[in-house]
Parts: structure tokens; C-alpha cells; sequence
């Protein structure tokens, strides 16, 4: 993990190894970015970088026993804190490491539903709560392993019940000699405005194409298949890895032809196909049904696209183009919204484990209604 793993952001990398070269670090920074823009993976290449020994042009060795450590995310003075699901067994984050751990190291770009799938808890709430506080206090009132920094890595603060929040007012304040607080934050707005009052705000700057196609390039990702992936993401390194994911999942599952029989079945509402597409879909499993649900948000956008500005605009590639310039003149100011609306409710309900074919069924009778609304 380096600092020129993480897509763009230069002005942000610029500013952290800054603050560590002169040694002038606040003791408690707000890393504030949308979902798949690695500020969790830059919390910890910047604590890398801030413990490593012989650094190198402005990036950690990655061979000191420092480095090597967080590599694992296994150093005695880097903590982690992050929302967990309550039960009697687990009040704190400590009990569930491991398997935090296990989930950053396959994706550190991952956001709160790919952590609570990782746990098995799909439809459960996430929460930060007071006894994390107290550990969190408890963690950092005992002296360096190793001499120098501790940093405490709190991951979607924003989980923070009021209760929790207030008691790490203090020590966010006044926190322990040579100690740092890193918050990584998605939600601002659901911050309170006392913990962001005593953080120093590091705002991550939007993510171009550019940027999320040479992170994919890195990755050995096939350079048509990536362009094709950067231009969809909207700088979310998560969703353009997610597409690629689908494009390795089309022998499997052509989600373009799915997208066009459901349409068709829709337009007429035949309910002997459709019952059959339901059946057939409901059998994908919750994530390939998540994947297909967002592609069509894709292909719904291209088709307000194609209809209001120019075909060139388009993200989607010659084979969906076809179709869309087809099926484009079904959607327009009078349904998209709808459309759209019951589109990211049967995420939703994917997500919270709904039964399938009862949301299926809602959704296509309700796609039925939606497509046959005349324009104004």
C-alpha cells in the first residue's frame, strides 16, 4: 500500500506527507470523501507513511517491521474503531478485527454494505456505541509500544450514537501526548457538529476518469473493459471495480439481453414470461440481482441522455446503444422519476434479504404502469 495506489487525489497525498515531513500534524484529522474513494485506504497508507522508518520519496519503505506491520494491519499503535451490529457478544470493534481485517484487505475501498455482508448481517444497523467510546479511551491512556505515535483510525463516524460522540468529545480536544485521531468520513451531514468542530478537514477532490482508468490500469484490468468501467463509476473506484466484476460475470449472465426481455415483458405485461423471468432472476442471488438492478440505473440514465442531449454523451457501449436508441423513447420526464424510484427501492429490499420474487413481482407490476405513461 503506497500513496500512488490511491486513484487521483494529489492535492490530498501533498498535503499528509507535508504534515508529516515538517512534523506538524493535527492530533485529530476528518478524512471526508464519497463512497470508493479510498479514504479509508489513505488513513492507513498515511499511517504507514507517518511510522515507517527510511522513507522514500515521499512513500513508506514497505519493508521496515513497521511497514510490514500495517501491511497486515497488525501494529500495536494503529487502532482501529468501526460500526459494528450489537449483540450480547460484541459491543466493541475489537471482537469483530479479524474479520475487518479480512474484509479491507480484499477491498480497501469497501463501504458499509460490503462490511456488513463480510459479517453476515444484511439487514441489521450498524452503530458505533458508548462502550467503543470507553475502549477508545481506555486504548490510548496506555504508552506507545514502540515509542512514538498512536493513531486511531475511526472509520464512518457518522455511526456514532450521540452517546458514544460526547464522551470522545475530551479526548478528541485534549487526546494523549503523540496521539492522532483519523475520522473517515462518507456522511458529513450526519456528523455532529461538535466532533467536526475539533477536526482538521481533509476533503477528498472528485475522482476523474482519468484517475479511476489508470488505478484500473495498475490493477492489470483490461484496458477497453476499463475505460469502459472509469466512464461509469462517477469516480467510485468500488463501483468501477463492481462493473468489471459483471463484464467477468457475462458468460454467466448477459445483463444487457436481461435488461431487454424484462422490458419488453413489462411493456405488454405477458405474466407467464415474466413469472419465468422472475424465477429465472431470483435465482442469481442477492449480489448478482444487486448488479443487474444498477446496470439498468446505467442504462435509464443513457436513455435521458440519448433523448435530451446527444448519443455521443452516452457511457454505454455499441451493442447497448443499439437498444437504447429503440427502447430510449419510453422514458421520459413523466416516468423517469418513477422509474428510477422503484429501480433503488428493489436494491433496497435485495439488500435487507426482502423475498425476491414477491419484490420482483412488485417491481414489474409497477415498471408495467410506469412504461406506459404517455409523455405530456
Amino acid at each position: 500500500m503506497f500513496f500512488k495506489d490511491i486513484p487521483g487525489q494529489s492535492n490530498v497525498k501533498q498535503r499528509l506527507f507535508t504534515m508529516v515531513n515538517e512534523g506538524r500534524i493535527p492530533h485529530a484529522l476528518l478524512f471526508l470523501a464519497p463512497d470508493g474513494y479510498g479514504n479509508l485506504l489513505t488513513a492507513v497508507v498515511f499511517s504507514k507513511y507517518l511510522f515507517c522508518t527510511n522513507k522514500q520519496n515521499n512513500e513508506p519503505c514497505n519493508v521496515c517491521p513497521s511497514c510490514l506491520k500495517i501491511n497486515n494491519l497488525a501494529h500495536p499503535d494503529l487502532h482501529f474503531v468501526f460500526p459494528i451490529v450489537l449483540s450480547k457478544d460484541a459491543r466493541i470493534s475489537e471482537t469483530l478485527m479479524a474479520d475487518f481485517r479480512h474484509a479491507f484487505l480484499n477491498n480497501p475501498y469497501l463501504n458499509q454494505q460490503d462490511w456488513l455482508n463480510e459479517i453476515g448481517a444484511d439487514n441489521k444497523q450498524l452503530v458505533i456505541a458508548a462502550d467503543e467510546s470507553n475502549n477508545i479511551i481506555k486504548q490510548l491512556s496506555y504508552t506507545s509500544f514502540e515509542g512514538g505515535y498512536k493513531v486511531m483510525v475511526i472509520w464512518s463516524p457518522e455511526k456514532m450514537n450521540d452517546s458514544a460522540a460526547n464522551k470522545l468529545l475530551k479526548i478528541l480536544e485534549e487526546p494523549p501526548e503523540k496521539t492522532i485521531f483519523i475520522l473517515v468520513c462518507h456522511q458529513y451531514d450526519q456528523l455532529l457538529s461538535t466532533i467536526i468542530s475539533r477536526t482538521q478537514l481533509v476533503k477528498f477532490s472528485v475522482n476523474t476518469e482519468s484517475d479511476i482508468f489508470e488505478a484500473l490500469q495498475a490493477k492489470g484490468y483490461n484496458q477497453q473493459k476499463s475505460v469502459y468501467a472509469a466512464k461509469l463509476a462517477d469516480g467510485n473506484i468500488n463501483k468501477a471495480l463492481e462493473i468489471l466484476n459483471q463484464e467477468q460475470d457475462a458468460q454467466e449472465i448477459n445483463l444487457l439481453e436481461h435488461f431487454q426481455q424484462f422490458m419488453r415483458m413489462a411493456l405488454k405485461f405477458n405474466p407467464f414470461k415474466i413469472n419465468q423471468w422472475i424465477d429465472v432472476t431470483a435465482a442469481f442471488g442477492r449480489e448478482k440481482q444487486k448488479q443487474f438492478f444498477n446496470y439498468g440505473l446505467q442504462l435509464l440514465r443513457d436513455c435521458i441522455v440519448i433523448n435530451f442531449s446527444s448519443e455521443q454523451l452516452a457511457k454505454c457501449n455499441t451493442e447497448e446503444l443499439d437498444f437504447l436508441k429503440k427502447f430510449a423513447p419510453f422514458v421520459h420526464f413523466n416516468n423517469i422519476e418513477g422509474i428510477t424510484e422503484e429501480f433503488n427501492k428493489t436494491i433496497f429490499h435485495i439488500e435487507r434479504n426482502a423475498n425476491p420474487k414477491i419484490v420482483l413481482m412488485d417491481f414489474s407490476l409497477k415498471m408495467n404502469e410506469l412504461l406506459n405513461l404517455k409523455k405530456a
